[in-house]
């Protein structure tokens, strides 16, 4: 089990995503959950990866288990986590010692009391026996082989009561051997310069290897892990997106990408920060959570732009208006369409999406206009790249984009006396020279119409039997004449291998669905390469 390592032992990048990013309200991982994000984490190149607490939990021990017998760490070291040993007791005694041990990782991080008043109150101990359980379990463990990390529990509110004593536990845990003491902010509420204040005066008085544990309660989680490093600290916890108990820990994606390219530091294996957005959204699919659109360097907007005058300037030079080049961590710049973009965004999203403009500036100056006058009635295209697409095409070709001709489409949602529904959709359309009428039910009058598009075109167009809606968004706009309003629907469309999203508005939900659908199924066939009939 042991993990090959390119880099020297100078700094940690150590992951809590399995242990504390698990404490996360509406996280619960699986064995086989816990097992696929250590293959990611060790994909990615951490250091250490702590997968739990073996003999506190079933879960846990299986976890360990499997993962000897499942994962090849190439870069990363298993770590288990458990507490000092009881109170009175012997470490050499102490059964869950014992279960840290037969877990067969070849590193071990102990949770210590830190703060005096948790050792008189939580423990129920003395602060000189506290301090020998500290120095008992450490040596005990070091003895058997094994590399041992200490987070010093509620460190900075320990020391604001009784530095002396805080103190006392780093030196303790040092001399006993452990190879790292980690002064952990466990309930967030220090900022950056108490952080670097209290590392520095403690890593001076101790001489002891320092780490950095920082929860996010005051939203500085992550300003305090490098402030720390800043101080002297060469031990970064930290979790995948910021998971965690309460508002969550410092995210390991922007502490590690600050540290290599803010910093110069080299805290992954070559190449592996190129890898960054595509694991922090895989991670964020086995969690089952949606990833965070605007996570700093991995979020599909962390890149994104829409201001024209951002758009202007990023034409000339692309680092005017981004700090790093996003594929530095395998995230790519995206050009927004809104009304309140210019010439430049629209050359821009035009060359992302493939449309060439050809300079054409009276062109360009129609699809600014048409966006404008779109968006106006209530489309969004920053939201909708198909659609948009489908519209520069238009304006670009002199006409819509078709592959069929609509010529009525109807939806029916009947109430019967029994309480049951049906509902009822009918489309009138012409392809490829035919006439085509086609009826189908679905669960709702949208579904409906969806069901009896496909009916409609599969026989002529069968590339449309991949796609899938997966997402399905509405939204009621401002009313415009006393209750009237205007409906906007966002539909999110997927072929197995990508997804795009299309936007429809109109006077209601129906109609809106309909313009989206239209959008979804054209761009579909575009994206599989049919040819457009003449």
């Amino acid at each position: 089990m042991t993990a090959p390592s390119e880099l020297d032992d100078s700094f940690h990048v150590f992951d809590t995503t399995l242990r504390d990013g698990a404490q996360r309200e509406g996280i619960n991982l699986t064995v086989a959950d816990k097992l696929a994000i250590a293959r990611h984490l060790d994909d990615f190149g951490v250091g250490f990866i702590e997968g739990g607490w073996p003999g506190a939990n079933p879960r846990d021990t299986e976890f360990f288990a499997r993962a000897r017998q499942e994962i090849d760490f190439r870069h990363a070291r298993l770590v288990a986590f458990g507490a000092t040993r009881r109170p009175g007791a012997r470490a050499a005694e102490d059964h869950q010692v014992r279960a840290l041990l037969e877990s067969g990782a070849e590193v071990i991080t102990l949770v210590a009391k830190s703060h005096d008043r948790h050792v008189e109150l939580a423990l129920r101990t003395t602060l000189d026996e506290n301090l020998a359980m500290v120095a008992d379990t450490v040596s005990h463990l070091t003895a058997q082989g094994r590399r041992v990390f200490v987070d010093c529990e509620h460190f900075f509110d320990g020391y604001r009561a009784n530095p002396e004593y805080a103190k006392a536990v780093v030196r303790t845990a040092s001399e006993a051997g452990a190879d790292v003491v980690i002064l952990c902010d466990t309930n967030g509420g220090m900022l950056p310069a108490q952080i670097q204040a209290v590392v520095a005066t403690v890593l001076a008085d101790t001489g002891a290897r320092l780490g950095i544990h920082a929860q996010d309660d005051t939203g500085c989680a992550v300003a305090n892990t490098l402030a720390a490093v800043d101080a002297g600290a060469t031990h970064v916890q930290c979790t995948a997106n910021g998971y965690g108990e309460r508002v969550g820990n410092a995210n390991l994606f922007p502490v590690v990408a600050a540290l290599e390219l803010k910093y110069g530091k080299q805290v992954l294996p070559e190449g592996r920060l190129r890898e960054m957005t595509r694991i922090s959204h895989a991670i964020a699919e086995v969690v089952n959570l949606t990833p965070s659109t605007h996570q700093p360097y991995v979020g599909v907007s962390a890149f994104a732009h829409k201001a024209g005058l951002h758009a202007s300037a990023i034409k000339v030079d692309p680092d005017l208006y981004q700090h790093i080049d996003p594929e530095l961590v395998g995230n790519t710049m995206r050009m927004l369409v809104s009304d309140m973009a210019g010439r430049a965004s629209i050359e821009l999203k035009g060359k992302e999406l493939g449309v060439d403009l050809g300079g054409d500036r009276e062109l360009v100056g129609r699809v600014v206009e048409r966006v404008k006058e779109r968006e106006l009635a209530g489309y969004t295209y920053e939201a909708a790249d198909a659609s948009f697409e489908l519209l520069l095409r238009a304006e670009a070709e002199g006409r819509p984009l078709k592959y069929f001709e609509v010529e009525s489409w109807r939806a029916i949602t009947e109430d019967r006396p029994d309480g049951s529904h049906a509902n009822e959709a009918t489309v009138k359309l012409w392809a490829k020279g035919e006439r085509i009428v086609a009826t189908a039910e679905g669960n709702g009058p949208v579904n409906a119409l969806d069901r009896s598009l496909r009916v409609a075109l599969e026989k002529l167009y069968p590339e449309l039997a991949k796609l899938d809606l997966v997402d399905y968004k509405v939204r009621i706009l401002e009313g415009v004449h006393g209750t009237q309003s205007t409906t906007r629907v966002l539909i999110s469309t997927s072929d197995g291998t990508g997804e795009w999203a299309t936007v429809g508005v109109g006077e209601n939900v129906i109609a809106a669905s309909w313009q989206a659908l239209e959008d979804a199924y054209t761009y579909g066939l575009l994206r599989a390469g049919v040819t457009p009939p003449a």
